[in-house]
């Protein structure tokens, strides 16, 4: 399973070139382990001295901050002159003591709560760094995109909820503080009931497969309350409550969406300035691209995630 989720973040990928722009790397938790976050800076940075906050994906098992893959999110975004932030979070279904105490389907909805909440206490910390030394990093507090793939997708959507609704998750936020926008490529929010916002989600931009049965389109687990909502789930929720909400539905593609920011940066762009501009607008498209065609990962459940 973790070779699958290796390849996958390569999949669609042309041959990784070089980052020429300088890392860094920060402790920003020290518990019994210490989680680092690293710190790409473009050659020539925007004016604005905008930041993209970019998670890993690896289905909360696998996956690491600096893989080819984040290496290559971040030579697309400082080459449109981003600092990009990629940072760890705490992999839950790698605790296999901790996984088997989960029994049931109630126990499964549980599990996977506690990994997606811890993921997202680790998000929220690594945010709430980049904004209190936001000096020292040489970036715009009040400009900062959060992103993710998959794993990375359902924990940045995630943390914008729990922002939104006041939830423990986000609680080490600085007060007031919201992203400038949040655009999860295979993305889903984890509650009890559908998700609702108390207050205004950052911008969103939704990217998803139709197809995608990993992080389900919809939800999962199909007819029960407390689920993984999906993209075209959470792009109703927060459009019926009057959110402007982009969603942008790959037609017949599977979970190969998680790894195409590289291959989106102009739509990813795209969207970020018109947030940036003042512009809050809703946009519901179905996109084909000939650089995302179907493979294994179409057909492939989460169940078939976890046991192949």
């Amino acid at each position: 399973m973790m070779r699958k989720l290796f390849v996958l973040t390569l999949l669609l990928v042309p041959a990784l070139m070089a980052v020429g722009q300088q890392k860094q790397t920060y402790a920003f938790v020290e518990r019994d382990s210490t989680l680092w976050l690293d710190v790409w800076r473009p050659e020539v940075p925007r004016s604005d001295k905008a930041c993209v906050v970019a998670l890993f994906g690896g289905g909360f098992v696998a996956g690491e901050r600096d893989n080819e893959y984040q290496q290559l999110v971040a030579q697309r975004l400082t080459a449109r002159g981003y600092t990009v932030v990629s940072p760890d979070y705490r992999l839950g279904l790698r605790d296999t003591v901790r996984v088997k105490q989960y029994k049931g389907l109630k126990g499964l909805q549980d599990m996977f709560q506690w990994v997606i909440n811890i993921a997202t206490e680790d998000c929220a910390a690594a945010v709430a760094y980049v904004v209190q030394h936001a000096g020292e990093l040489n970036i715009n507090p009040e400009r900062i995109v959060l992103t993710g793939s998959s794993a990375g997708a359902i924990t940045v959507l995630q943390l914008d909820y729990c922002r939104a609704n006041a939830l423990p998750e986000a609680s080490v936020l600085p007060p007031g503080w919201m992203p400038a926008a949040v655009v999860p490529y295979s993305g889903a929010v984890m509650c009890k009931g559908k998700p609702k916002y108390a207050t205004p989600p950052a911008p969103t931009m939704l990217m998803h497969g139709t197809k995608d049965k990993i992080v389900a389109y919809k939800r999962y687990p199909p007819l029960l309350s407390h689920a993984l909502w999906g993209a075209s789930t959470v792009y109703k929720r927060m459009t019926k409550q009057g959110f402007p909400t982009w969603i942008v539905r790959f037609e017949g593609i599977g979970h190969e969406v998680a790894s195409f920011l590289p291959g989106s940066v102009d739509i990813f762009c795209g969207f970020v300035e018109q947030v940036f501009d003042g512009r809050r607008t809703t946009l519901d498209a179905t996109m084909h691209d000939e650089k995302l065609v179907p493979t294994e990962w179409t057909n492939m459940t989460v169940i078939d995630l976890y046991t192949k």
